[in-house]
């Protein structure tokens, strides 16, 4: 497996495919990321056309183990970011 792109790396991809300057890429990026944090965060889900969707749900509390001592305990109630990969996204990896 190869190791993920970087951000300079994302960038620079960005400013490419924009044929823009990477100051203008790395702010359009920065302005997307904080976009879906707040949305997220606030207990919405954003769609990205092709890759899929983001969003916080809510885990209900329940008991897990602690697997170093096998202790069981109670974990409460908390939430999770999960995402949704869009069916393009998954028939572009495996074709």
């Amino acid at each position: 497996m190869s190791k993920p792109m970087t951000k300079t790396q994302l960038v620079a991809a960005l400013a490419d495919e924009m044929g823009s300057d990477k100051k203008s890429a790395s702010a359009a990026l920065d302005a997307v990321c904080n976009i879906i944090t707040r949305e997220v965060s606030g207990g919405g889900a954003v769609a990205l056309p092709g890759v899929g969707k983001i969003l916080c749900r809510a885990r209900p509390e329940r008991m897990v183990r602690n697997p170093a001592t096998g202790e069981q305990f109670k974990k409460a109630a908390d939430k999770v970011v999960k995402m949704t990969i869009a069916k393009a996204l998954k028939d572009s990896v495996n074709s």
